[in-house]
């Protein structure tokens, strides 16, 4: 296939559904995958290549800035072109990065423009995959600042937020718990309760707590474990014990 990978992320499915469609009838692509919220767009990222990178704005959840601004990070990113019925988010948007930036209703004309550009900067068919997940946007005080993941030592729920606990502090990110655990699973994070996730390598040891609970102790604190989840912890860190992957630095 010689045309363009293309991603389209729309969280409505109308727009979606028309964005896709003339995406598909333009020469310059070759297919396109449709994706109706950014977290849904990032596990495509992870599984396969793009391109580029379509890209809807005010979305539920990572909206369209952020989803871009973790793709920028990448050392390769995909091309970021935006599509939104909203003119206001202009500046920032070419500040990340992006190619271009087309209004709702799409008019063919700007969208083959668009994908001249992509054209252009798309980088070669045998980039590697990017680990879109590996930092996370936290927003503060008008500032974005990135968290790596490999700095994280647990994790907290907060509503539809989670707290990243780290040695340097704690950072909120607008994130359900389900699905950052449904992206960080594989990658040394393990779910010991409700509402924690802990990253295994970063447990020093296991305490009881007053009433005969279980205690998963980082140097960020203490992580409750439930029942349920106790022994699978426990062949966690066994298995990362003989490893040689426990304690700080050991990840």
């Amino acid at each position: 296939m010689t045309g363009l990978r293309v991603l389209a992320v729309d969280d409505l499915p109308p727009a979606l559904d028309e964005l896709c469609r003339m995406l598909g009838e333009a020469p310059d692509v070759g297919e396109v995958v449709g994706a109706a919220d950014a977290l849904k767009a990032l596990k495509l990222l992870q599984a396969d290549r793009f391109d580029a990178v379509f890209l809807d704005i005010s979305m539920p959840g990572l909206d369209g800035l952020e989803l871009a601004s973790l793709l920028a990070k990448l050392s390769e990113p995909p091309v970021i072109v935006f599509v939104t019925a909203h003119d206001g988010h202009a500046v920032a948007a070419y500040g990340i990065g992006a190619v271009d930036y087309l209004l709702k209703p799409v008019r063919a004309e700007r969208l083959s423009a668009a994908l001249a550009k992509v054209r252009r900067m798309a980088a070669p068919a045998s980039r590697p995959t990017p680990d879109a997940m590996a930092a996370l946007p936290v927003e503060s005080g008008g500032r974005t600042r990135y968290v790596r993941r490999d700095d994280v030592l647990f994790v907290e729920a907060h509503g539809d937020y989670v707290r990243l606990h780290t040695r340097g502090g704690v950072h909120l990110v607008r994130m359900p718990i389900s699905r950052l655990e449904e992206y960080w699973e594989g990658t040394g994070f393990s779910r010991v309760h409700r509402g924690f996730l802990v990253a295994v390598g970063a447990v020093l040891e296991l305490r009881s707590d007053t009433a005969g609970g279980l205690l998963a102790h980082t140097e960020a604190g203490d992580v409750p474990v439930s029942r349920r989840h106790a022994r699978d912890l426990r062949d966690r860190l066994l298995e990362a014990a003989q490893r040689g992957q426990l304690g700080p630095g050991a990840r």
